[in-house]
């Protein structure tokens, strides 16, 4: 509580300008979070109606997505089963009732490949894009915030350190108290964290940078 308190204090005189503002990011790493955002943004949209495109089952099992299966119903296969029920009704005699149940056999192979490119387009393409727009963008957004909380900590202690060095040495104070000096390990010890944040913020950054290739090859695929 005491934190968060030191925090919205420190904001608040950072934003009158009576304190010093550490920045949180390089020039290079802002144009990076706003890329960030705007990869969400197309990933989520792209993976959103490429699912709907899919006519399978999403997120079910190979086995169970069977193109026989009762709960499989690709309109493929709605007509492979349609054209085999004409064929037992006109007889395997007639030449019409043996045409149904060829035609009926090769729409059911067409839809057991159907079945296969989805399986193979969620594997390869709607997975990977969910994975980037709901859990690795996120994660370092996340990991922003968190820093972004970590540089008010580090100026918040700064600030009181540096108050607390004018009173001691103020000349009716004989020697810097034990405060001053628990202060001082304060802002080095949440320095300490900030860069420690900061430094494996910029390398996820970076490396979400350097993989744009792989996630060009989403959409290629």
């Amino acid at each position: 509580m005491k934190k968060q308190f030191n925090r919205m204090r420190q904001l608040a005189n950072q934003t009158v300008g009576r304190a010093e503002k550490t920045e949180v990011l390089s020039e290079d790493l802002l144009q990076v979070e706003k890329r960030l955002d705007l990869v969400k943004q197309v990933t989520h949209s792209t993976h959103k109606k490429l699912t709907a495109c899919l006519q399978g089952q999403q997120g079910t099992d190979t086995e169970k997505r069977s193109v026989k299966s009762p709960s499989k119903k690709l309109p493929l296969t709605i007509l492979a089963q349609c054209m085999e029920e004409g064929a037992a009704v006109l007889g395997d005699d007639s030449l019409l009732g043996k045409m149904l149940n060829l035609c009926g056999e090769t729409e059911e192979k067409l839809a057991q490949e159907l079945l296969q490119f989805e399986l193979q387009i969620e594997r390869d393409v709607v997975e990977p894009l969910y994975v980037l727009a709901e859990v690795d963008i996120p994660n370092i957004q996340k990991q922003r915030k968190h820093l972004a909380k970590l540089v008010l900590d580090m100026d918040s202690a700064r600030t009181r350190y540096q108050q607390a060095s004018k009173s001691s040495s103020h000349p009716s104070t004989m020697q810097p108290g034990a405060k001053s000096e628990s202060l001082r390990e304060e802002m080095e010890e949440t320095a300490n964290r900030m860069e420690i944040c900061r430094d494996q913020l910029s390398a996820d950054m970076y490396n979400f940078v350097a993989k744009e290739i792989d996630y060009a090859y989403y959409f290629q695929t």
